[in-house]
């Protein structure tokens, strides 16, 4: 039987990001990108990816990275989630580094694992995995087209493409024309990538490639909004133990006791399905129905969790200086991502052959 408890290692893992977090990503810090021009963090990537070496995380050691696991990657998402940190850990280190994994370019691999490079699949991020996504032009081994919300493109160095013939390229980012999109999330900006003959590099087939990567962007997202949730609830009960009303905590109250005691059910609910995901990803073993289902419960239970944050912040909770609203939009943004919750719920009933009534 599998076993989804977190190892000691795992465990280490998660307190060394923390502690790492928590001296790079503080609230003001985050808060105070979202307004600038510049809203990733890349002093802290750097010292996630080349401090610590997490940007190889999936990578094996013959290829240049740390040999590790979806369950390992998964942990630091977990805290990624809490801070919000506004690092292109997901779609790099995971999604752009799974489709590499299928291709034959261990070069940008190794580049992308020892943090010297990020990477973007040039996939909007509300494709689901085995979505339609829009493919571009090739002439002459150059591209042309235009492809929409294209997360974390801002802080890429490489694209990898998908065209019309079928492939996957690597193109330069420098080399593209990368326009800001307006985004809801600002710690995970979107934005067009404009191709007009840009050189490029084929490194693979495009669908095996970009199906991997969003599944695993997919299952991987889950533990991102575990983090997000239990940052809220974790948060609530705090504050809802200090704040006094009629000279007792507000958390004394039954009716706060009912709706904290629910969404307490809901988050330990969404760690054992991330977990669950983050394993199959790690064995192989029904992936597709730990990812679906992962999905199909995380977005509805993370927006759930922030919502009640926000509400039962009262007044504080509503103001720019708290970082609920950061949480909230992220969870938000994360609810379509990869697939909505209601695709990955059909998805479910056709793995399992569960007829809709």
């Amino acid at each position: 039987m599998t076993d989804l408890l977190y190892s000691e290692e795992e465990e280490a893992l998660r307190s060394a990001v923390r502690d790492l977090l928590a001296d790079h990503c503080d609230a003001p810090g985050v808060i105070a990108r979202t307004e600038s021009d510049a809203p990733h963090d890349l002093a802290a990537w750097k010292a996630l990816a080349d401090g610590m070496g997490l940007a190889g995380l999936l990578v094996p050691e013959s290829k240049g990275g740390q040999g590790a696991t979806h369950r390992e990657a998964a942990v630091v998402l977990e805290e990624l989630g809490r801070a919000v940190a506004p690092v292109p850990y997901l779609t790099s280190a995971v999604v752009a580094t799974e489709a590499l994994l299928a291709c034959d370019a261990d070069d940008l691999l190794a580049e992308l694992a020892s943090g010297r490079k990020i990477g973007a699949l040039a996939v909007a991020l509300s494709v689901a995995p085995g979505g339609v996504h829009k493919a571009v032009r090739v002439e002459n081994g150059a591209l042309y087209g235009e492809l929409t919300g294209i997360a974390d493109a801002a802080a890429a160095d490489v694209l990898l493409v998908p065209a019309e013939d079928g492939g996957l390229y690597a193109v330069a980012a420098d080399a593209a024309t990368v326009t800001p999109q307006t985004s809801f999330d600002l710690t995970r900006p979107l934005a067009t990538v404009t191709l007009d003959g840009a050189a490029a590099r084929r490194i693979g087939d495009a669908q095996p490639a970009v199906g991997r990567a969003l599944r695993a962007g997919a299952g991987l997202l889950a533990s991102e909004q575990f983090g997000l949730a239990d940052w809220a609830l974790t948060e609530t009960v705090r504050y809802l133990k200090e704040r006094k009303q009629f000279n007792r905590p507000v958390g004394g109250f039954q009716a706060v006791k009912h709706r904290l005691a629910q969404l307490w059910l809901e988050v330990v609910n969404l760690r054992a399905a991330a977990r669950s995901a983050a394993d199959a990803l790690a064995t192989g073993e029904d992936v597709e129905v730990a990812v679906a289902v992962a999905q199909a419960y995380a977005a509805p239970v993370a927006v759930h969790a922030a919502e009640e944050a926000l509400q039962l912040h009262a007044g504080i909770g509503m103001t720019w200086e708290h970082p609920i609203h950061l949480n909230l939009k992220r969870a938000k943004a994360d609810s379509i991502a990869y697939g909505t919750a209601g695709a990955h719920r059909s998805d479910v009933a056709e793995l399992v052959d569960l007829q809709a009534p």
